[in-house]
């Protein structure tokens, strides 16, 4: 049994409401994090001090695109995209169909299929790529995360539901 639309678009929607959830967090603890000047009035009087030069303190969360972590990451998102697009494919030749229509367009040929998943997996190394060079570097990681989830439960869900 092949799953239907509406389990497809569920799984989409979901993983899309999990991405914007975890961007709508991040916005909001960095919109916390902003000192507004004249909030704290102390209740002592305190003498005026010269201004100090400040500078941003250095961030101990620092660290390269290529680091051992991503690259971790984005082997397990390459796998299981692997995993997903093998699975898929062997469905769809012994007689099932592609029910997700973003890829449906490439699920009539497996060079189309396997140019799809390519893309997903680079896609998810380019938000990646995005969130570190915004200084988002939980969200560079959760993209890779939550593709690897995805996937995960999308192999899982074709071999339960395989077509013999």
């Amino acid at each position: 049994m092949s799953p239907n639309f509406s389990t497809i678009l569920y799984r989409r929607v979901a993983g899309v409401a999990v991405l914007l959830a975890c961007l709508s967090c991040a916005g909001l603890a960095q919109e916390a994090a902003v000192v507004k000047p004249g909030l704290f009035v102390p209740d002592v009087a305190i003498e005026p001090v010269a201004p100090a030069s400040v500078s941003a303190p250095e961030s101990t969360t620092q660290h390269g695109f290529w680091d051992r972590e991503n690259i971790l990451l984005f082997a397990g998102v390459a796998g299981m995209s692997s995993a997903d697009f093998s699975i898929t494919n062997a469905n769809i030749k012994s007689g099932g169909r592609e029910l997700d229509p973003a890829a449906r367009v490439f699920g009539t040929s497996t060079a189309g299929l396997a140019t799809n998943f390519a893309a997903e997996t680079a896609g998810v190394v380019g938000i990646s790529y995005l969130f570190h060079k915004t200084g988002h570097h939980k969200l560079e990681r959760m993209a890779s995360v939550v593709n690897i989830s995805a996937s995960t439960f999308a192999v899982a869900y074709d071999l339960v539901h395989k077509t013999k």
